[in-house]
């Protein structure tokens, strides 16, 4: 079994203060991938930056404080690659990748947007620039009989099941038509040709919730946002047997505003 977990973690500084060390040292995740870690890999405390029985590889972003991903993986990677190829966007801490036996993980921070501003025109280019990539990925990884798994903070709701209040944010960045058409052709056969982990195992399910904003009362009445992913290759996906949120059991116990996804896929002994 490969347990996989990816967790925005909203600024891993903070985090590794509000509980994020415990849970690290509780979690059976064999390969966890974070985003929005905001700190060069000096800043980070020791218990986050290399904790024990992990290899720990981080991505920040040349501008100080925003994005960053990391992953850390128990066993050590083949080849570790930061960025995908643009020139705009590989030093910004928004794309980081490892080879394992037998599959490609990566964690991923697609920027959030604003509707109207220069944040959403910053997304848009992202994602011209990101499906191109992950068609070449996806291609390459089936040559070597390697599978893809893409997980993070996609920051689009791709249903109506993916958000409890749709209805009011049909013009908000992250669920606007163009963003959801772009993810549905990340998951479309013969185009992106990858599939959405969580959804597949759970098709008639609203949600399961992986955001809820910190205004009011939304993690309380769950007026969430599934907005964090595992997106695999097909064979990858077929061999996942459960996936689930690992929601805190109250507002005071949260140390993100996300809460951690998580996934187990069945591999042959062969690639573990």
């Amino acid at each position: 079994m490969l347990t996989v977990t990816s967790a925005n973690v909203n600024g891993l500084r903070a985090a590794a203060k509000k509980g994020f060390v415990e849970w690290l040292a509780g979690t059976a995740a064999d390969v966890l991938c974070l985003q929005e870690v905001r700190a060069e890999e000096s800043q980070l405390p020791e218990a986050v930056r290399t904790p024990d029985g992990w290899f720990a590889a981080h991505a920040p972003a040349a501008a100080k404080g925003r994005a960053g991903v990391s992953l850390y993986t128990r066993r050590e990677p083949d080849a570790v690659r930061v960025g995908f190829g643009s020139s705009e966007f590989d030093g910004s801490g928004r794309y980081l990748e490892a080879d394992l036996p037998g599959v490609t993980i990566a964690s991923l921070y697609l920027p959030s947007g604003e509707v109207g501003t220069e944040r959403q025109d910053e997304k848009v280019r992202f994602m011209d620039a990101f499906l191109p990539y992950l068609k070449e990925l996806r291609e390459r990884a089936a040559s070597e009989g390697r599978e893809v798994l893409v997980c993070g903070d996609w920051n689009i709701a791709h249903q109506e099941a993916d958000l409890k209040n749709w209805k009011a944010n049909r013009k908000s960045s992250g669920f606007l038509p163009e963003e959801r058409a772009w993810l549905s052709r990340v998951l479309a056969e013969g185009d992106g040709g990858y599939v959405d982990v969580v959804r597949a195992l759970h098709p008639d399910q609203a949600g399961p919730y992986s955001w809820w904003s910190y205004r009011g009362r939304a993690f309380d009445n769950d007026a969430g946002w599934r907005i964090d992913y595992h997106v695999a290759t097909p064979g990858l996906a077929a061999r996942a047997v459960k996936a689930w949120i690992e929601r805190a059991a109250s507002h005071g116990e949260r140390w993100s505003d996300h809460a951690p996804v998580t996934a187990v896929y069945e591999l042959s002994s062969g690639n573990r």
